[in-house]
């Protein structure tokens, strides 16, 4: 493990792909994406593409002046093998001359020199400034059990005091990273967020196909908080008429309590065009009832009503008092402006991340 196995560098990343002459040339991303090579992990058994990406950077600045509690995003991987269904983050693809939202799912590439270029880079970020890492991929989906990118970008943070990091994953494979996670703790600011989206785990399964069992995440949360770190559950996204009920949420809240989590927060489901067809195929399948509702409440915006937003709110603030769980952005991590979580698109200056 370390930067050297993060580095699955072959010989074909420095060239182009045979036949790519023939057409016009990528540029940017595309290109770089089309400069990798098949990675040494091949394909698994789920029809998931493995593949290495040269990067000209891991350290991406945060414009949005929506997103206003993190200054810096890092996501070690592109693309995601837990094929979310609601994910957000599948535009990200069309940046690779990918359009197909299931691509996101189907291939994915292992940043190359990751460890590297965030050392060049970490003299970016001012005091105060926080950096979230797993904003668009999740940085323990199972490709890391063998590239091990994240775990080479956090034993640089091992090596830095006074930062603020953040880091969001679904994955158990974070227990994997206690050593070094307590040791960023030492001498920064870190808070660790587990997704978690329903206890029902035959839900979970085709909502979220290749993400662990929501038992075995409560579980990973109670022993983040064995080991002295900070990490709570993030509700996300909480779907209307399947996951945003005061019964449901008030269940979430108590287990959270019962793992011992540090805070407790919830967001509704949002849906940009990239992920709008991808959700609507799993409500047609598993809630056919809800599809009017759901064609109704998104069909010609992303986001729901303000009312619900703030009914939302209630309910979430009403179950975190009940069950005496803190604040998310406890201890001053919060900004002036209440966050929208995510804003896609917003991330970025170019609107095409690294």
């Amino acid at each position: 493990m370390g930067e050297e196995k993060a580095n699955l560098f072959v010989a074909g990343t420095l060239f182009p792909i045979v036949g790519q002459e023939d057409g016009p040339r990528p540029v940017g991303i595309a290109r770089l994406a089309a400069e990798g090579a098949e990675a040494e992990l091949g394909r698994d058994g789920h029809g998931v593409e493995f593949r290495t990406m040269d990067t000209r950077s891991v350290l991406n600045r945060v414009v949005s002046t929506r997103v206003n509690y993190f200054e810096w995003s890092i996501n070690p991987y592109r693309g995601c093998e837990f094929g979310c269904r609601y994910c957000y983050a599948r535009y990200t693809h069309e940046f690779m001359d990918k359009a197909d939202p299931l691509l996101f799912e189907r291939e994915i590439y292992v940043k190359q020199h990751a460890a590297w270029l965030l050392r060049q880079e970490l003299r970016q970020v001012a005091e105060g400034e926080t950096i979230a890492i797993g904003t668009a991929t999740d940085p323990y989906q199972p490709v890391e059990r063998h590239a091990g990118v994240t775990r080479s970008l956090l034993e640089v943070f091992a090596e830095q005091e006074g930062l603020q990091l953040g880091i969001v994953t679904k994955s158990t494979l974070i227990e994997r990273d206690v050593d070094l996670l307590t040791r960023i703790a030492a001498r920064n600011r870190l808070t660790l967020h587990v997704t978690i989206t329903t206890p029902d785990a035959k839900l979970a399964r085709v909502l979220e196909p290749r993400a662990p069992r929501p038992d075995l995440r409560f579980r990973t949360v109670a022993r983040l908080r064995e080991a002295g770190l900070r990490a709570g559950i993030l509700c996300s996204p909480l779907m209307p008429d399947i996951t945003d009920t005061a019964r449901a949420l008030e269940g979430m809240a108590r287990r959270a309590q019962a793992a011992g989590a540090s805070f407790f927060a919830a967001n509704p489901l949002f849906l940009k065009p990239c992920s709008k067809a991808v959700f609507m195929r799993f409500v047609e399948e598993h809630f056919p009832e809800l599809v009017e509702a759901y064609a109704s409440r998104y069909g010609t915006r992303d986001f729901v009503s303000k009312a619900y937003q703030e009914r939302i709110a209630a309910l979430v603030r009403a179950v975190v008092r009940k069950y005496a769980l803190s604040d998310r952005f406890e201890g001053g991590a919060r900004k002036t402006v209440q966050p929208v979580w995510p804003m896609q698109g917003e991330l970025w200056r170019t609107g095409r991340p690294g």
